[in-house]
């Protein structure tokens, strides 16, 4: 059962951030976006390479980088534009 309520939990991650994309831009923190980011990709590979494979905690982290990919995105284009509109 482990296997199912850890990944499960975590899909909360990707579901804020996913929430996040209607607000402004300006709420986004660079530094967890990245720290979210590199928490995620290490446990795809951990959710990878144990035995047996945890395929729904690999796929909510997958989500989770896609989705805070998105959230980098958006917060780079917010500051290049306020740099150029200076």
């Amino acid at each position: 059962m482990r296997h199912f309520w850890g990944p499960v939990i975590n899909w909360g991650l990707p579901m804020v951030a996913v929430m996040d994309m209607r607000k402004s831009p300006e709420i986004i923190s660079g530094r967890m976006t990245f720290a979210l980011t590199c928490y995620s990709l290490i446990f795809m590979r951990f959710s990878y390479r144990v035995q047996p494979r945890n395929w729904l905690l690999f796929a909510c982290h997958m989500a989770n980088v896609t989705a805070q990919t998105i959230q980098g995105g958006r917060l780079i284009r917010h500051k290049m534009q306020n740099k150029n509109a200076k």
